[in-house]
């Protein structure tokens, strides 16, 4: 089955990814506070605080996504309610990310976007249907339709519309 290393791959990556990301905006946090100069008139002190800020809160939503996914790698059960929400939301959120990065970054960050997008779809895919034990009985089979004697089930037709 792949359901299982694919939920252990996209919790690796998602928890790759967070790290990844709050130390780029960390970095770009610091960065912005060491030039201290002014973009359009905003405060640089106020600019490094919110890239700090949004890096460790994307960051956290990452991990918390790579959590979910770790939870259905260890228990083999489909992420229900608010974790297959939460799954659903990074599927779109790296979709989204991926079209920009393809504009300003290039063809590799819209590589690695849309592969853990496609991560991300196969593991909520994959455990889309129960899986049933191989030891089941197959289902009963339906009587057979009792007709004119060569196979087919006679056809009546639906009630007639009636009019009060």
């Amino acid at each position: 089955m792949v359901r299982r290393p694919v939920a252990w791959v996209v919790a690796v990556v998602l928890f790759v990814e967070a790290l990844g990301v709050a130390a780029l905006n960390w970095f770009l946090g610091v960065v912005v506070d060491r030039q201290d100069m002014s973009l359009a008139g905003l405060d640089p002190d106020m600019m490094s605080l919110s890239s700090k800020i949004g890096g460790i809160l994307f960051g956290l939503y990452f991990a918390l996504c790579g959590l979910v996914a770790l939870l259905v790698a260890a228990r083999n059960r489909p992420p229900a309610g608010f974790g297959r929400v939460l799954l659903v939301s990074a599927a779109v959120v790296h979709g989204l990310l991926g079209a920009f990065a393809w504009g300003l970054v290039g063809w590799q960050a819209f590589t690695f976007m849309v592969v853990v997008l496609a991560l991300i779809v196969l593991l909520l895919m994959t455990y889309d249907r129960p899986v049933e034990p191989a030891d089941a009985a197959p289902p009963a089979q339906a009587p057979a339709p009792e007709g004119d004697g060569d196979g087919v089930a006679p056809v009546t037709p639906p009630p007639a519309p009636t009019t009060p």
